[in-house]
């Protein structure tokens, strides 16, 4: 059944394409989108046009085929980062890398890259710090691991051989095969460890959070020095994890408390 934009005004027609095309796991046609929108072409045309030029739909390389822009991601990864970072969701942040001992943070794919939005600091400073707005490989971090892992099987495999895998440590994975392996046994498992992979010392771990729907839209990880704690023992984070981003997915599409009262106070 073909979807229905919820309006005929442009802005709902704009974002129906915009959801469309970002639902799905390979690049579509002009055609296709006015066809599962129910849209005229040449108001479909006219639409795609608008969205490409401003970055958030753009044509899949070597194709007239549309996937969603660069614009659009960075975009998501700021919106998802802001979400993260309310009073409610940041101390759900804080208990969990209190309970565990350790700092925790929360990262997003963008651009093929491991963004991370949000951390906290429980313990002296040792190795491996992730901090909001730095960057890491998604080759070999856990949250990397998870995003490519969800990923369907030809997708994932076609990431993965497009990547430059960089060698960072002796125990960075680089050959691609071997990194599908390590990805499928992430996707049965449902959730990601790494062995010094990309700074020698550091394991980390890290579990999925998803939506209402079970979408994935974010990672809550954890990277600890060897020394303290060894990669066989970061078997015990993933349990206090787990419960903390079921508690991030209930409430991430929920307004918090104190946003609502200043909204009540300025009304």
């Amino acid at each position: 059944m073909a979807e229905q934009a919820r309006s005929d005004g442009p802005l709902d027609r704009a974002f129906a394409v915009v959801g469309h095309v970002a639902g799905q796991t390979k690049a579509v046609s002009v055609a296709e989108i006015a066809q599962a929108l129910s849209l005229p072409l040449p108001t479909a045309h006219r639409l795609i046009g608008n969205l490409e030029e401003r970055g958030l739909l753009q044509k899949a390389l070597g194709t007239k085929r549309y996937v969603v822009g660069n614009q659009l991601v960075t975009l998501s990864a700021k919106v998802i980062g802001a979400a993260f970072r309310t009073a409610r969701r940041h101390a759900v942040l804080r208990a969990v890398a209190g309970e565990i001992g350790e700092q925790c943070e929360i990262g997003v794919v963008r651009d093929n890259v491991v963004a991370y939005v949000d951390s906290v600091r429980v313990s002296q400073p040792q190795g491996l710090q992730f901090n909001p707005g730095e960057a890491a490989p998604i080759h070999c971090t856990s949250t990397g691991k998870i995003y490519m892992s969800r990923l369907p099987e030809r997708a994932r495999e076609k990431l993965c051989r497009a990547l430059a895998l960089t060698k960072y440590t002796e125990t960075t994975v680089v050959d691609c095969d071997a990194l599908l392996r390590v990805l499928e046994e992430t996707r049965r498992r449902g959730w990601a460890k790494t062995n010094e992979e990309y700074v020698k010392g550091v394991v980390g771990c890290a579990v999925p959070i998803v939506s209402p729907d079970r979408e994935l839209i974010a990672c809550l990880g954890v990277s600890v020095p060897v020394a303290r704690v060894s990669f066989a023992e970061l078997d015990r984070f993933i349990a206090p994890l787990q419960k903390a981003a079921a508690r991030l997915s209930e409430t991430i599409l929920q307004v918090d408390e104190d946003d609502a009262s200043v909204d009540q106070a300025e009304a």
